[in-house]
């Protein structure tokens, strides 16, 4: 199962960019505290749940808190992930203040939910300096139990070969810069794989053999590759999720700034395979150097059935 038709949102009780996470994001901006952003912020995340429902897809909110003090919390897909065989996942994170967003009462509206028979948490390597940030970092084709992975501080390969064995998949490393020749923080902004198409920045990954390679992990598990150009891969082309609507349906998620940067012809490919759910996000893109695709964690656990 590529898609799913069910995800996690968290909603912001504050909004900012990161100091933390600023120094390996090259896509964010820096900004200081202001509630104001902040409520541009939850109506830019509102306008997005609004459209994914719209499309069909079953969205779970969870409202941040501001005790909480987390930044980024507006991005689950770095700290959790889940699995058709009832499992969930949670990893560790570079940001001290991330951490934070690994909230119990987070996995406990999951188990209420859904059947979850097991939680793996990797989190502990932490502790040695090792980092690997869920989604962020894994791109995963599903069916052919494949996984992509770009090389950086927040892709620890030692955690990265951890996961591959308790998931049983196999792990393709790349390199990929952004313009100014800086690791690329997270694969899921150069790249995007879905059920018919991969999405990604091939002029990031520099070394040609890595490059050639790359193309052909991704033919072989019957891709058709769009290749979008730094400029786009900037805009969030990237950044995008494919999910499927109640009716099993594609839908592709994505923002308006994403949709914008793609040429005609990419814009006619995806949405003569998809419905385009948009929305605009820019303050979230600008300030959190993530979008669309940061702000869901799939969820592949089958629901709890009523007693």
């Amino acid at each position: 199962m590529q898609t799913t038709d069910t995800v996690l949102m968290v909603r912001p009780a504050t909004f900012y960019g990161n100091p933390q996470t600023l120094q390996t994001n090259s896509f964010q901006k820096k900004c200081e505290k202001d509630a104001l952003v902040t409520q541009q912020a939850q109506h830019a995340f509102d306008e997005y749940h609004d459209v994914l429902l719209r499309a069909g897809v079953n969205v779970l909110v969870i409202q941040d808190a501001k005790i909480h003090e987390t930044p980024d919390s507006i991005f689950p897909n770095n700290w959790i992930s889940t699995s058709t065989d009832a499992t969930i996942f949670t990893f560790p994170m570079e940001a001290l203040n991330r951490r934070r967003e690994r909230r119990p009462e987070i996995l406990k509206a999951l188990h209420h939910q859904f059947i979850c028979n097991k939680h793996i948490d990797l989190s502990p390597y932490e502790n040695q300096g090792m980092y690997f940030e869920g989604t962020g970092v894994l791109i995963l084709e599903h069916e052919y139990r494949q996984a992509f992975v770009c090389r950086s501080s927040r892709s620890a390969t030692l955690v990265g070969e951890e996961y591959a064995k308790l998931a049983g998949y196999d792990l393709f490393w790349f390199d990929a810069v952004d313009r100014t020749g800086n690791a690329i923080y997270h694969t899921n902004v150069m790249l995007s794989v879905g059920k018919r198409f991969a999405v990604v920045c091939l002029e990031s990954v520099k070394n040609n053999e890595e490059r050639h390679d790359l193309i052909s992990h991704l033919e072989r598990c019957g891709k058709m590759i769009i290749d979008v150009s730094y400029s786009q891969m900037e805009n969030f082309t990237c950044n995008i999720l494919e999910l499927k609507n109640k009716n099993n349906q594609p839908v592709y998620a994505m923002s308006q700034r994403a949709w914008q940067a793609f040429t005609p012809e990419q814009q006619h490919q995806l949405s003569n395979y998809a419905h385009i759910a948009l929305a605009p996000i820019d303050v979230i893109e600008d300030l959190g150097g993530g979008g669309a695709r940061c702000m869901l964690a799939e969820i592949f656990l089958t629901h709890q059935t009523a007693d």
